[in-house]
């Protein structure tokens, strides 16, 4: 049985405020929890057992998912008391695990969508002996991310932090957040004390001659660390250009695009389109307009409101004729009959727009 540590220990602040209630592995993307969509898929993969690596509000996971026996899979869970960096936390996470230490573990990043074959890049490992492979993916623009050259063979040559000016970009290549170790590579991580795997365990290897490997993969790839990302990945779901999405068996799909889960009221006069979902409890009023938008649990939006490319946290009401266009609406917040929200603006909990206000992207 092949063993996988899940990181999930992040506070999400790029999100917030849907992140001010939940953790960010925890919102929902087309109708499930990020991590149940990658637990789903490590267990596809052969993974028998997960441990998650909690550390914000992991009362949250502890809830949902329990032991894992609703998802087939067996469910551990490492609290961090304080932060500990992704090494740290890895190492952290491994003293739930039961395997031996010449034994693959992946490590999945919790933040991620991916259409990685996750089964071949163990297989891979196993093969070739190394002491950690890493899931690589290739970007238009990678001065945001760290680079991770390799040789013809899948060598990584270094790790390159993010680059400032153009000839510093030797490579497009950049970690996408998955990697297999050898169960004794993990052990050599020090314990209880903050370890970025990026700035020090990969280069430590290096320098010690192990073999680490590098597989460029590009799959469908997204990193949900911001408000539209984290839409995106949903919209994606939905409409099947991300692989691997699972819906939930009552939901129904509308128009071929849309997702409305069991127990949301949808008037038939309403327009769900662009991957939209529908949470559990929602009222949709005739003649709103809802496209490309992660509406969450018993959201109310108004007759003839229109939102676009937008999340809006759960309990939210949405008056008649309110605008919402790729912004963000807190849990319980209340947009003002035709009220107009506009880009890059974000509503915080329980927060309250009156009628007719207009709110940008500056606004306080």
């Amino acid at each position: 049985m092949i063993e996988a540590i899940l990181l999930v220990g992040g506070q999400g602040t790029r999100l917030r405020p849907l992140t001010a209630t939940t953790p960010k592995p925890m919102l929902p993307v087309a109708g499930q929890p990020i991590t149940v969509h990658q637990i789903r898929r490590a267990r596809a993969a052969g993974v028998g057992r997960v441990v998650l690596g909690t550390s914000y509000r992991a009362d949250v996971f502890t809830r949902a998912l329990g032991d894992g026996a609703d998802l087939g899979i067996d469910v551990a869970y490492a609290h961090e008391t304080t932060p500990l960096g992704t090494g740290g936390a890895i190492r952290n996470a491994a003293e739930e695990l039961n395997c031996g230490p010449n034994d693959p573990v992946v490590v999945f990043n919790g933040d991620i969508i991916n259409g990685l074959d996750i089964a071949a890049l163990v297989d891979g490992h196993v093969s070739s002996g190394a002491a950690v492979t890493l899931h690589l993916t290739t970007v238009e623009d990678p001065r945001r991310y760290g680079l991770v050259p390799t040789d013809e063979t899948g060598r990584v040559l270094t790790f390159l932090e993010k680059p400032e000016t153009e000839a510093e970009i030797v490579t497009n290549q950049i970690n996408a957040g998955c990697y297999v170790f050898r169960r004794s590579v993990i052990d050599r991580i020090a314990l209880g004390r903050p370890v970025s795997v990026e700035r020090e365990t990969f280069p430590g290897l290096l320098r010690d001659g192990d073999l680490v490997r590098g597989v460029v993969d590009d799959s469908y790839w997204l990193d949900l660390g911001t408000p539209w990302d984290y839409v995106q990945g949903s919209v994606d779901l939905v409409t099947g250009r991300a692989p691997g999405a699972q819906i939930p068996s009552s939901a129904q799909i509308r128009g071929g695009q849309s997702l409305v889960l069991d127990g949301a009221n949808v008037s038939p006069e309403a327009t769900l389109s662009g991957g939209t979902t529908i949470d559990r409890g929602c009222v949709v009023a005739a003649d709103a307009i809802v496209d490309g938008c992660v509406v969450m649990t018993n959201v109310h939006i108004g007759q003839g409101a229109r939102l676009f490319r937008s999340a809006v946290g759960a309990g939210a009401k949405i008056e008649a004729g309110a605008v919402i266009t790729e912004a963000v609406v807190g849990d319980g917040a209340r947009i003002g009959r035709d009220a107009v929200i506009g880009a890059g603006a974000r509503i915080g909990v329980g927060a309250v727009v009156p009628d007719g206000i207009t709110v940008t992207a500056n606004s306080d």
